[in-house]
């Protein structure tokens, strides 16, 4: 059995008995209808049925409408929330251009105001004027910090 199977697997010269092709060698021909193939005759519940599945009915249109509706619903949606965004980057992008210039602004007003103050006539006017003076070693009190690496100090440290 197995070898009647086989050996028309790679018979080259046969017709399709699916459809209307003939083939020979490489190269498949079309050819007029198979003569003497008559056509099945459908019942009327099987024409009925094919009718109805291919029809659509007013609820799938309903349906379809609805998500046709909620995809463009989300589609604007998203357009708007893309429009959002871009307006406020654009938004921030001014505030740091302008915080920039603020920045260099200060930063040119704060280098006059050290370029135009003199130390030694401050120190000179401290101690001259307002009878300020350096301090001594007996005024400094060292203080030993646990095992924090800061020290808060929330009273004044007690006279030894």
């Amino acid at each position: 059995m197995a070898s009647t199977r086989n050996r028309n697997k790679y018979d080259n010269r046969k017709v399709q008995k699916r459809g209307a092709y003939f083939e020979d060698g490489n190269a498949a021909r079309r050819l007029e209808e198979v003569p003497g193939r008559p056509k099945k005759k459908m019942s009327r519940t099987v024409q009925k049925n094919r009718a109805n599945s291919t029809s659509m009915g007013r609820g799938y249109i309903v349906f379809l409408t609805f998500i046709c509706a909620l995809a463009t619903g989300a589609c604007v949606h998203y357009i708007k929330l893309t429009a959002e965004f871009t307006a406020q980057r654009s938004a921030k992008a001014q505030l740091e251009l302008e915080l920039n210039e603020l920045k260099a602004d200060n930063d040119a007003y704060y280098s006059d105001v050290v370029s135009g103050m003199d130390l030694d006539k401050i120190r000179d006017r401290a101690i001259d004027e307002l009878g300020m003076e350096y301090v001594t070693e007996d005024q400094i009190k060292y203080y030993v910090p646990g095992n924090n690496s800061y020290v808060r100090q929330y009273q004044d440290i007690p006279e030894e």
